[in-house]
């Protein structure tokens, strides 16, 4: 693997990082004071830190460091994290995501904009720091050995447990013992710098399998003497690991460039000797390090070399000390770290492209066995053969194989929603308003394409959510309600579909004030008389804004209009529901997946169509007597004591001129998103099947009326019926009066 290969693997890491930051940061923003919270946001800094010191990153090296010191004065409780930090603290992330990107894209960011959040943070842990009692007190130190000063323990503030030593405490010979392996490792003054520690290398290396260490402390001088940031310390470890030399070499993968590592084979057995220095043995237990929790918390760099030296060091005489005392029960039975990590599940990192060419060959399969079933069952007329058989087989399989190459690409909305809550800090912060954002669901999952192209239309709901819905403090306050706004981002699963709703808790949607400004901008007539729901969508036409002035956020009359084609080009379709005063909510419908569906395939006016079975309630053979006139033209068909409206398929796409009889055909009863229950009228079912959907946008052009299209297994293409514009053509608007606004201008 060559160091592009290693370093793309650091980006990707970074955005785990990333994600995991951002949801701490949250977490805690919430009031969320747990300690692994804090634990997991600072690891996350750190280990961003350390990786691209490995790679010379030394812009997102040095605004990490000082982010990763102001989390640890979070962490030692010297800085409570109040509304003031966490708006900082929220800040600095935005700041480290952008200089990641810049670093992987090779771009910049505004010196200005990292070096006044660097200031920030470099007051927050200095200045605001409460007074705290001096490590020297806080912490006795044990009597003076008469050979040696006493070295005084770290203190909490370190992250370390108080473990009091002196340096005959490490007396001892240096018997590597029976190992496969010598390793000589010295770290240099750079490997601390960049953000590696001795002690979790070692930790890591222990993990190999059972192994010795003896610690050189020649180079260690006086404690007046010592140089914070200057690496001293040399360990020598006899090693038999399970893998081989390879492994321990992947060990210090990413500090081998700063410090000197020799890894040489030995006799097992063979006992090790140095003539050239004393070496000290120290027995290695470092179990405490496998609890992140209790793993070494390093304010700084100056603070990382003394942490290795004193872990490394000290751990001799509490090894010692405890070995004296009864070992709790629940030690006893602790399972080594090799079972922890055998339990964990194991992921790959597969390359996108990849699992597309897979579920594209898969959807070619499906239709082939489609058209194979097809043909035998046409050639074979008692249906009964060992062929007929084997292909009902086939179908199974296939759809096995299918479900399971879709679920690979099934991903949480998760990242998306984190995303959203930096465009609520910045746009709230444009505009003067304290905005909250309150995500649920965040684990439901859906195709990662839908995913992908979620992204733009949220984005500008967020914003005009922002900066239409949400009153200002004052306004609130006036109208007696929390000067801080709410907007809630949530999604579910729904009869087969995703259903993501954004709800605001400002003042509604201002219908008057809507109707005026469309009016004004010559988008409807003045006397045109419409429904709450009608204003309410006229939001959704081109070139429509109710900003007064055009600003960075708004008033271009481009944003809403975009979500509607957005959501509809993905098969979805988009409602509101306002109340003026209490606010607004968005709810989007959209498919889990635009590879797939299951569905009943019917025939209209001699066409073959395809209805999506999550949409269908039930299928009716109507009798006259069930069939009512209403209106002019209208009728209705009562199921179990209730009336439902009777649509003709064939009538509603102009499939025909005149409608047909509901007596020879049959009624499918459908639900639509928000449009209640109808009884779709068409002429036949030919079965149900699973279809592979080909979109028509890509290959034609769009159609009113049809989503998309497929393959049937004869080799037809069938058009795939969209619902909900039927139903809505149903109520009145025609399908290319509703396409219009949606692509109009």
């Amino acid at each position: 693997m060559d160091m592009n290969e290693i370093k793309e693997i650091f980006f990707q890491e970074c955005e785990e990082q990333l994600a995991e930051l951002e949801s701490g940061l949250l977490k805690m923003n919430d009031g969320d004071r747990d300690p692994e919270t804090v634990n997991a946001v600072f690891r996350a800094v750190h280990s961003i830190k350390g990786g691209a010191g490995a790679f010379g990153l030394d812009d997102l090296v040095a605004f990490a460091h000082v982010f990763e010191t102001t989390l640890d004065c979070v962490r030692s409780n010297k800085l409570e994290p109040g509304e003031a930090v966490m708006k900082v603290m929220l800040k600095s992330a935005d700041v480290l995501a952008d200089l990641t990107n810049a670093a992987r894209d090779g771009g910049s960011i505004d010196p200005a904009r990292s070096s006044g959040l660097v200031k920030e943070l470099e007051a927050l842990a200095n200045g605001d720091v409460p007074q705290a009692a001096s490590p020297a007190a806080a912490v006795a130190a044990p009597e003076p050995a008469p050979e040696a000063p006493a070295m005084p323990a770290p203190t909490d503030d370190s992250g370390f447990q108080p473990i009091p030593f002196s340096f005959d405490a490490l007396d001892g010979d240096d018997d590597l013992g029976a190992s496969s392996f010598e390793v000589s490792f010295k770290p240099r003054r750079d490997l601390y710098a960049k953000g590696n520690e001795a002690v979790l290398l070692l930790r890591d290396l222990s993990r190999l399998g059972e192994m010795s260490v003896h610690c050189s402390l020649d180079e260690l001088p006086d404690l007046d003497a010592i140089d914070p940031e200057e690496a001293y310390l040399s360990w020598k470890i006899g090693i038999a690991p399970e893998k081989g030399e390879e492994a321990i070499r992947q060990v210090f993968e990413f500090a081998e460039w700063d410090c000197d590592l020799e890894v040489n084979a030995k006799d097992a057995g063979a006992a090790a000797t140095s003539e050239e220095q004393p070496m000290v043995p120290v027995p290695f237990d470092l179990s405490a390090l496998d609890d992140e929790d209790s793993a070494p918390a390093v304010a700084s760099d100056a603070q990382a070399a003394v942490a290795a030296a004193v872990t490394a060091t000290g751990v001799a005489k509490a090894v010692s000390t405890a070995a004296a005392k009864p070992q709790p029960k629940e030690a006893a039975a602790a399972a080594p770290p090799a079972a922890a990590a055998s339990s964990a599940g194991q992921t790959i990192r597969v390359d996108l492209d990849r699992v597309d060419r897979l579920i594209n060959l898969v959807g070619e399969l499906v239709i082939n066995q489609a058209m194979l079933s097809q043909s035998v069952t046409d050639n074979d007329n008692n249906g009964s053969s060992t062929v007929n058989m084997g292909l009902e087989e086939l179908q199974q399989l296939t759809r096995e194989i299918q479900d399971s190459v879709m679920a690979i690409r099934a991903q949480p909305v998760k990242p998306v929603f984190q995303r959203m809550s930096r465009i609520v800090r910045e746009v709230a912060d444009m505009v003067g308003k304290s905005i909250r954002l309150v995500t649920e669901g965040e684990n439901t999952e859906v195709d990662k394409t839908v995913i992908d192209k979620l992204a733009e239309p949220l984005t500008h709901m967020i914003r005009n959510a922002v900066d239409h819905g949400v009153e200002t403090p004052e306004k609130r306050i006036a109208a007696g309600k929390n000067p801080e706004g709410t907007v809630k981002l949530s999604a579910k699963h729904r009869s087969g579909r995703i259903v993501i709703e954004l709800a605001d808790d400002g003042a509604g949607i201002n219908r008057e004030r809507v109707k005026q400004k469309a009016i004004d901008n010559e988008l409807i007539a003045a006397d045109a008389n419409l429904t709450d729901e009608e204003v309410d969508n006229l939001i959704f036409m081109p070139g429509f804004s109710t900003a007064d002035q055009i600003s960075d956020i708004s008033g271009r009359g481009v944003g809403m209009d975009v979500v509607k084609r957005s959501i509809q080009a993905l098969g979805g379709r988009i409602s509101i529901n306002s109340k003026p005063g209490f606010g607004s909510t968005f709810t989007m419908s959209l498919p889990l997946t635009l590879a797939v569906l299951d569905g009943m395939v019917v025939t209209v006016a001699g066409q073959t169509l395809v209805v999506p079975l999550t949409a269908i309630v039930e299928t009716l053979q109507p009798e006259a007597e069930s069939i009512h006139s209403f209106g002019a033209n209208q009728r209705l068909i009562s199921i179990r004591n209730s009336f439902c409206p009777l649509v003709d398929v064939g009538r509603i796409l102009n499939f025909r001129a005149n409608q047909a009889d509901p007596i020879e055909g049959v009624a499918l009863l459908v639900e639509s998103e928000g449009g209640g229950q109808r009884a779709l009228m068409v002429d036949a079912i030919q079965g149900q099947r699973q279809v592979v959907i080909k979109s028509l946008e890509a290959n034609y052009t769009h159609v009113p009326g049809i989503a998309a299209a497929t393959i049937l297994g004869d080799g037809r293409v069938a058009l795939i019926l969209d619902v909900d514009a039927v139903v809505a053509a149903s109520r009145g608007q025609s399908l290319r009066q509703e396409m219009s606004l949606a692509v109009a201008g």
